[in-house]
């Protein structure tokens, strides 16, 4: 018998993560972890084969925990997924609109359903997460309190969606990774195809400007550069960066050349498949 793939995700059974490992990878097993850092942890100790990791929202931005994390992890990127987001409103079965005082559920889910929350006229309440939101409404059976959380969510804690769809903007997708102990990288000329890598320039007045200058003269195209703080250190600055293509393109190996002559530090953190739906949002160019 084949050994079921186990998958680490932050949060309760529910979370979107949850509901990225059902459609990505339909027959493992999810693995459920109180943080961010334990999920991680569960990946490098074995515990789980892979894990699940949301990364960028198109509305609130970067998970900010994750580019914190995962340059010290070790772990590699071996894909990832693009889920778009769909938040229900759900509260104690037999619940009307009308017995709805507050809703509960993750910062993010709550500020991403602003509208109706302002609509009905109820008191928005942080929680740690959308799918334990479920669970504790579920076990309160109060109805004057409801949950924004997933569909699964409710199927899973037994609740009534009393409102479908509450998202304010239909574009709502995290783009989630795929995270494993070991490097994978994909085939070059296998599709589409991206490189993400961390790097730490090198003392030098530009530094910045000349390491990235070769990605430019070689037509590289930079999906993603996020910057942030090294040991709470102001002027260690850590680079985390997506382009597209393999590093064994003449045009990238170029240009991670000259990158690595000006950083101190540089490290391939994955090279994988594109997602189809990042072909859904390319810009018309200029």
């Amino acid at each position: 018998m084949t050994k079921k793939l186990k998958i680490a995700f932050q949060g309760e059974p529910g979370a979107n993560s949850h509901i990225a490992i059902a459609e990505a990878y339909p027959d493992a097993e999810p693995l459920p972890c109180a943080t961010f850092e334990d999920a991680l942890s569960a990946i490098s100790s074995g515990e789980a084969d892979l894990g699940m990791i949301p990364i960028e929202n198109s509305v609130a931005g970067r998970v900010a925990d994750i580019h914190h994390l995962l340059p010290a992890s070790g772990l590699f990127i071996v894909g990832e997924w693009f889920l778009p987001i769909r938040h229900q409103l759900m509260a104690p079965k037999g619940t009307k609109l009308s017995d709805i005082k507050t809703v509960e559920s993750h910062v993010h889910a709550l500020g991403q359903c602003r509208r109706i929350i302002r609509k009905l006229g109820i008191k928005p309440i942080v929680a740690a997460d959308t799918a334990g939101s479920a669970r504790d409404v579920s076990e309160r059976k109060d109805k004057s309190v409801a949950a924004i959380a997933s569909r699964l969510a409710a199927q899973i804690y037994g609740l009534d969606i009393l409102a479908e769809d509450v998202e304010d903007e239909a574009h709502n997708t995290t783009r989630f990774v795929v995270l494993a102990r070991e490097a994978d990288w994909a085939k070059p000329n296998s599709g589409p195809l991206v490189t993400t890598f961390v790097f730490r320039v090198r003392n030098l007045p530009a530094a910045l400007y000349k390491a990235l200058g070769g990605f430019a003269t070689n037509s590289v195209n930079m999906t993603k550069l996020e910057s942030y703080m090294v040991d709470g250190n102001f002027f260690a600055t850590q680079f985390y960066a997506d382009v597209d293509g393999h590093p064994d393109d003449r045009g990238l190996a170029f240009a991670l050349e000259e990158l690595k002559f000006f950083s101190r530090e540089f490290r391939i953190v994955g090279v994988y498949p594109a997602h189809p739906f990042r072909a859904t949002f390319s810009e018309k160019q200029d």
